[in-house]
């Protein structure tokens, strides 16, 4: 198994410019897998094993096609390491510490 973690932004198309009732079906999916998140202003951070992960993305697409988006662009970034057990947090603590 592979942990990865990932930042998501998808973007339904063809259904207006208020977006959030889309995003918020998202949100829902992604709380129901079994993947940690964290929502920000412009998409969600996901942190679970590969095949999780990209599970929930693809249902997500499925949700807001069902919900009649007749078009999605999602952007995913996706990081890997193997030389340590690194969270979301982890990454966020690191930063954090050499702004002082």
């Amino acid at each position: 198994m592979m942990k990865v973690i990932v930042d998501l932004t998808i973007i339904p198309i063809g259904v207006g410019l208020s977006l959030s009732k889309y995003i918020a079906e998202c949100e829902k999916v992604l709380a129901s897998s079994n993947c940690k998140t964290q929502l920000h202003a412009n998409g969600t951070n996901i942190e679970g094993e590969w095949d999780d992960v990209f599970a929930a993305i693809k249902r997500c697409h499925e949700v807001l096609h069902k919900m009649g988006t007749p078009r999605i662009f999602t952007t995913i970034h996706v990081g890997t390491r193997i030389d340590c057990d690194q969270s979301m947090d982890d990454k966020i603590k690191s930063v954090q510490s050499k702004l002082t």
